[in-house]
C-alpha cells in the first residue's frame, strides 16, 4: 500500500485502531517507506506525501477513501488522477515530473514519538536503525513527543529531532529522574516548539544528582529556564513527582510569557516561599483548573490559598486539593473564596482531616453551579487506634448529604475506596444534576 499508494495521503493509524496485529502492520508499512526512501526518485505510480500513524483521530479509513463524509477536514478526497493535474494546473507545465521525481525525504510521517533506550514502539526502532546505518529519514510531524529515561544515545536523538517538524509539536512529557545536566541538552528543542500546549514533566530534578564542584545549580538552572521564554502558546503545566529546591518554582513560573490555563503540582513538597509566589505570579491569574495534590508539609501555611482563589474567581473551573493535610481551620478560611468562584464546577477535597461541622459549612458556600464533590469523609467515621472506618457512622452522614443537597438537584451521594484502606484513600462523591 505505501510503495503503490495513489493518494496523497495514508491514514494507516484509522486503519490500525481495532487492528490486533498493529505492530506487525506498521512493521510492514515502515518496510514499504524504507523501499521509497531507498529511491533517489519517487516512484512513478506513488503519489504519497502523508503517512498519517496517528491513533484514535476520529477518522473512518473506509468511509474516508470511500467518499463518504469525514470529521477530518485534512484528510485528502482527490481521485487517483486529480491531484498531479490540479498541481499542474497551479504549478505550470513542468509540475508533473516534478511531483513524479520530487526527492523521497519529503514524505511526511504524522505520528506521536516516545524516546527510551530500549524502543518497544516500531517506529522509533525504524528511525534509530536508520540513523545508525546513515540513511535517510523522512520528516516528523508530531502532535506529542515523550521522552523516557534511559534514551538512546544523544547524537542518535539529535538526529531524530533534526527531522522532526518541531513547530508541530503540541506536547510533551518527561518522565524519569532527569537532572539539569540531562535535561539541558533537550531543553533548546523546547524553544523551537512555537506551539507546544502541555508540558508534563515527572520525577525530574531540578537541581543536581552529583552536588559536586562541578554542579552550578543557579546557572544550569538560568539556561533550562531560559529556554522558556519563547513558549507563548503554553497553557498547561504539569509537575509530578518533580523534586523542586527552594525557588526552582518560582524561577521556571517567571520565565513563562503567558497565563497558564491549567497548574497542576502532584507530590512536590514546596516550600512556603513557593507557594505563596503562585498568587503573585502573572501566569496563574487565568487559571481554570488548579491542581496542588501533596505539595504540603506538616508546618506549611495556606495563608495564600484564599488570595489565589480571589485571582482566580472568575475563571476556575476545577480545583483538586487532595490529600494536602488539610483541616478545619484551614477550610473554614477557605469558604468565602470558594464561594465567590463564580465558574467552579469541580471540587476535590478528600484525603484531609475535617470535620462534619465544617464539611457542612463549606457545602453552604460552595456556588451552586458546582456539579461534582470529592469530599473527604468525616472524621468521626474513623474509630480506634487505626482509623478503621465505620461504615454505620458514614451511611447517616451520606443520607444527611442528600437531604442538604437536595435543593441543588443532587443525583448521587456515593463512597469511593480509590487506592487502599486508609482515610486518604476513601472519598464522598457527590454528583450534581446536569
Amino acid at each position: 500500500m505505501v510503495h503503490y499508494w495513489a493518494f496523497t495521503k495514508l491514514p494507516l493509524g484509522a486503519l490500525l485502531e481495532d487492528c490486533v496485529f498493529q505492530d506487525l502492520i506498521l512493521k510492514a508499512a515502515l518496510d514499504g517507506l524504507d523501499i521509497l526512501l531507498a529511491q533517489n526518485a519517487q516512484h512513478r505510480r506513488c503519489k504519497l506525501k502523508v503517512l498519517d500513524l496517528q491513533l484514535a483521530t476520529g477518522t473512518n479509513f473506509w468511509n474516508v477513501w470511500a467518499g463518504a463524509p469525514s470529521n477530518d477536514s485534512e484528510m485528502p478526497s482527490e481521485e487517483p488522477e486529480d491531484t498531479p493535474r490540479r498541481i499542474q494546473m497551479e504549478n505550470g507545465p513542468h509540475s508533473r515530473s516534478a511531483v513524479k521525481h520530487q526527492p523521497l525525504t519529503s514524505v511526511e510521517v504524522l505520528t506521536d514519538l516516545w524516546f527510551e533506550e530500549t524502543p518497544s514502539d516500531v517506529l522509533l526502532t525504524f528511525l534509530i536503525e536508520r540513523v545508525k546505518q546513515m540513511k535517510a529519514l523522512p520528516t516528523l510531524c508530531c502532535r506529542k513527543v515523550a521522552f523516557l529515561q534511559p534514551l538512546p544515545q544523544l547524537h542518535i536523538l539529535g538526529d531524530i529531532l533534526k527531522t522532526v517538524q518541531l513547530d508541530s509539536v503540541q506536547e510533551v512529557e518527561i518522565h524519569g529522574k532527569w537532572d539539569l545536566h540531562s535535561l539541558n541538552p533537550i531543553a533548546p528543542y523546547f524553544a523551537q516548539m512555537g506551539h507546544l500546549q502541555t508540558l508534563f514533566l515527572c520525577e525530574v530534578i531540578l537541581g543536581c544528582k552529583d552536588c559536586g564542584k562541578n554542579c552550578n545549580v543557579e546557572q544550569l538552572l538560568a539556561q533550562f529556564t531560559s529556554q522558556f521564554l519563547s513558549l507563548h502558546q503554553l497553557q498547561h503545566l504539569f509537575l509530578d513527582s518533580a523534586c523542586l529546591p527552594r525557588g526552582c518554582l518560582i524561577r521556571l513560573l517567571t520565565r513563562l510569557p503567558s497565563p497558564l490555563l491549567t497548574l497542576s503540582l502532584t507530590d512536590c513538597v514546596l516550600l512556603d516561599e513557593d507557594l505563596t509566589y503562585l498568587s503573585l505570579c502573572p501566569c496563574t491569574s487565568l487559571l481554570r483548573t488548579l491542581v496542588l495534590c501533596g505539595v504540603f508539609r506538616p508546618s506549611s501555611s495556606y495563608a495564600f490559598l484564599p488570595g489565589l482563589l480571589e485571582i482566580v474567581s472568575t475563571t476556575l473551573m476545577h480545583l483538586n486539593l487532595a490529600g494536602c493535610g488539610i483541616q478545619d481551620p484551614d477550610l473554614r478560611a477557605l469558604q468565602n473564596a470558594l464561594g465567590r468562584c463564580s465558574q467552579l464546577v469541580t471540587l476535590v477535597l478528600c484525603g484531609n482531616s475535617v470535620s462534619w461541622d465544617v464539611l457542612q459549612e463549606l457545602l453552604q458556600h460552595t456556588p451552586p453551579q458546582c456539579k461534582f464533590l470529592e469530599l473527604p469523609v468525616p472524621l468521626h467515621c474513623y474509630v480506634g487506634p487505626q482509623g478503621m472506618l465505620d461504615m454505620d457512622a458514614l451511611l447517616p452522614v451520606m443520607e444527611e448529604l442528600m437531604v442538604i443537597l437536595m435543593p441543588n438537584g443532587v443525583n448521587s451521594v456515593e463512597f469511593c475506596n480509590h487506592r487502599g484502606s486508609n482515610r486518604t484513600s476513601h472519598a464522598i462523591l457527590i454528583q450534581m444534576d446536569s
